[in-house]
């Protein structure tokens, strides 16, 4: 990209007022990464794997289905599993351990914690002008309605400027910047932290890009602003700038949530992985399921079946996964430097 390119794109203030609209990225692949229920991409998993083996064995490859029914191969398919299952099951506890220990410290660390909290509880309380609300998604909506305030403020200030070309810019920053704050505010109403609600809200807001803009613009008219003008610009980028630790905390609390949550729901479903890999081991030969069923053999459906319950634990480190990676990668950078366009 040449050197007019990067000014022509420094030069674009407005912006799309959601992560999936900037990003140009198809609703379906944000929603399987993001916004669906991770149970539920799971669940999905299963089923077209579940599916796609039955018609791989039946169509793509009919000597499957007698070669499954072979002890030899049912051995090493669920042999592999059982173990593999096992191993799994031991590193969720590590990676539980570890996510639990970052809580756990000596008085002095936790002080630290509760001051740092604090004192910057305290500097949003002082910004927004009375006590900061505990709910996270609240706590977001006073940051975007003080930003929104300053916003307003700053372009009345400039209007008694009579700089036009920096009134025409500031009208249309203030313009994306409250349409912006306003669909992430009715998308944090009523969200609750737990689910990914709060944080997919977060995300549609890019304060970073608007950092850039108040600071681009401040700079560029600087010889034609007041004292109490650039005071406004200031403010205004004090507020955008807590809306970055703001998110980052909040980001931190639910990967943290998330990945308990995956632990537990691996712990939960390797004891059933565990039982019917065990069972296809003791229980299941060749002459154990002869027949068919809708016109496919039950050896092959029932291998199927067995083969997708023992990998359901890997299915939901998936799912869980995916949406985790996603959401480090597009939030990689804290403040005003933006990555790639896309996160604008």
């Amino acid at each position: 990209m040449s050197e007019k390119d990067d000014n022509d794109n420094d030069n674009e203030i407005s912006t799309a007022n959601t992560m999936r609209e900037r990003a140009g990225e198809s609703r379906i692949k944000l929603w399987l990464a993001l916004g669906a229920r991770r149970l539920v991409i799971t669940g999905s998993m299963a089923v077209l794997f579940f599916i796609a083996f039955v018609l791989a064995g039946t169509f793509l490859y009919p000597p499957l289905k007698s070669a499954i029914a072979t002890t030899d191969t049912i051995e090493t398919m669920f042999s592999t599993l059982l173990g593999a299952n096992i191993t799994a099951t031991t590193l969720v506890v590590t990676i539980t351990q570890l996510v639990i220990s970052q809580e756990n410290g000596p008085l002095g660390d936790q002080r630290g914690r509760m001051s740092d909290a604090m004192d910057f509880r305290g500097f949003v309380s002082e910004m927004i002008g009375h006590t900061t609300p505990s709910d996270p998604s609240k706590f977001l909506q006073e940051i975007l309605d003080t930003t929104e305030r300053r916003a307003n403020e700053l372009r009345d200030a400039v209007s008694e400027n009579g700089n036009s070309d920096l009134l025409d810019e500031l009208d249309e920053f203030i313009d994306s910047l409250t349409g912006n704050a306003d669909t992430v505010k009715e998308q944090l109403d009523g969200a609750k932290f737990g689910t990914f609600d709060v944080l997919f809200a977060a995300l549609n807001f890019n304060y970073s890009w608007k950092i850039f803009h108040v600071e681009r613009m401040r700079d560029e008219y600087g010889d034609d602003l007041s004292d109490d003008q650039h005071r406004k610009f200031e403010q205004l980028k004090t507020s955008l700038s807590m809306f970055g630790p703001a998110r980052e905390h909040i980001k931190t609390l639910y990967f943290q949530w998330a990945l308990i949550d995956l632990s537990q729901l691996i712990l939960y479903a390797a004891i059933p992985a565990l039982f019917v890999a065990g069972s296809m081991l003791a229980f299941v030969g060749s002459g154990t399921f002869t027949g068919t069923t809708l016109g496919f053999s039950d050896i092959l459906l029932v291998v199927a079946g067995a083969f997708t319950v023992s990998l359901i634990p890997f299915m939901l480190l998936v799912s869980y996964i995916l949406r985790i990676a996603t959401v480090a990668k597009r939030t990689l950078a804290i403040g005003p430097l933006i990555l790639r366009d896309s996160q604008r």
